[in-house]
Parts: C-alpha cells; sequence; structure tokens
C-alpha cells in the first residue's frame, strides 16, 4: 500500500475523492496523513470524520517559507508519507521542498496544462474561446504549475457557460482523474524519464471528444 500524504488549504473535495478512493478493498494506497496551511480548512473535518490523522500548520505562524515547509516535511516523514498529493494547496513551494520530494509529489490543476497556468483559470479559459478544457495530474517542479503530466481529462466548454458552471464540470472530472493517477502510481505503471512520464501496462484513452459533438 502506497503511503499518501494530502496537502490542503479549503474544502478538501479531491481529498474526498481520494479518501472514497482508498476505502474500496482493491486501491493500492492509503492515506497516512492529511496536512492544512490553513487551521480552518474545511478539509481538515472531512479528514477527522474519516479518523485520518488531520495537521493544522498554520504557516503564518512561521518566519519563511522554508521554516513552515522543513515543519510539513518532518510531519509528512514521521507518518511515512511515500507519496505527496497536493490538493487545492494554495502555497507556492520552494526549491528546498521540491527537491526533497522530487519525484514524490504530485499536484492536480483545473487546465489541460501547459495551457491556463495560475489562477482564475476558468475565467482565462471562457475569455480565450477555447472549445476543451479539462484537467491535468501532474509531478511537481519548483515552476508553478509544471512537470512531467501523468494523466489529463477533457472537459467540453459549452455554449453560456460561466466560470462557476466550468468549474463545476472540471471538479468532476478532477474527482475521478486524481485517483486514477494515484493507482498508476502505485501499481508501479509511472515512472519519469527525461522530464516525460513513461508508462507500463497503463490502461490505452478512450475515443476522442469531439467540441462541438460530431453529426
Amino acid at each position: 500500500m502506497l503511503k499518501l500524504g494530502v496537502l490542503i488549504s479549503g474544502r478538501g473535495t479531491n481529498l474526498q475523492s481520494l479518501i472514497e478512493s482508498c476505502q474500496r478493498a482493491d486501491f493500492p494506497a492509503e492515506i497516512v496523513t492529511v496536512i492544512s496551511n490553513r487551521p480552518d480548512a474545511l478539509g481538515l473535518e472531512r479528514a477527522r470524520h474519516h479518523g485520518l490523522k488531520a495537521v493544522a500548520l498554520d504557516h503564518k505562524a512561521f518566519k519563511s517559507r522554508e521554516a513552515f515547509e522543513r515543519a510539513m516535511d518532518g510531519e509528512l516523514k514521521s507518518a511515512g508519507v511515500e507519496l505527496v498529493c497536493n490538493a487545492g494547496f494554495m502555497r507556492i513551494l520552494t526549491d528546498w521542498f521540491v527537491d526533497e520530494w522530487m519525484d514524490r509529489q504530485i499536484n492536480i490543476h483545473p487546465s489541460l496544462l501547459p495551457a491556463f497556468r495560475g489562477i482564475h483559470v476558468h475565467e482565462r479559459v471562457l475569455e480565450a474561446g477555447v472549445r476543451l478544457t479539462g484537467c491535468t495530474v501532474h509531478y511537481v517542479r519548483a515552476e508553478m504549475d509544471a512537470g512531467p503530466i501523468i494523466a489529463q481529462a477533457a472537459v467540453p466548454v459549452l455554449p453560456g457557460d460561466k466560470p462557476e458552471d466550468l468549474e463545476v464540470r472540471v471538479l468532476q472530472s478532477e474527482h475521478r482523474l486524481y485517483p486514477l493517477a494515484v493507482r498508476l502510481i502505485a501499481e508501479g505503471k509511472v515512472r519519469v524519464e527525461n522530464e516525460r512520464v513513461v508508462f507500463t501496462d497503463a490502461p490505452a484513452p478512450g475515443t476522442p471528444l469531439f467540441s462541438p459533438g460530431l453529426a
């Protein structure tokens, strides 16, 4: 069982999808700790409700980003974490932390990277007029929303969409994609070579998604 440490800052909906996946008998991973940089994060209550270790590390209580990250690093290692899963963790990490967990830390982002990195993603998607958006799970690197891509899901942009509409649909795909990526890693089907993800015996993708749909 791959031991997961989940980092959150807010509601923890992707945390919930990981919790539910880990509860399945055939899922090859378990959550051993949940850490939030915000003591009031609702995701901490989700974790406690399911009997998981939930740690609040208020980043404002530390003198520097590195001091905060060293405390977080200590919590992760004391729990025996093997893979760090950023799930709505709204902190830019230092090079030190990224290097310490190189190829052992993943993140989920609500766009088809490398497009639309950063924040206010859904607003920018609509402004750009693209027809397909989605979400991406990738290994963490020092550059924001960069790193070898593990898995992606495409979501159509529909006529009349508002940012909140798009957010709901993309989030539904995130909740399916993140456990898939974790499973692939836990089963040893993913490795990084020359900053690209290489698969071994991973499932082939389905049929293409067209937007607008084919007649």
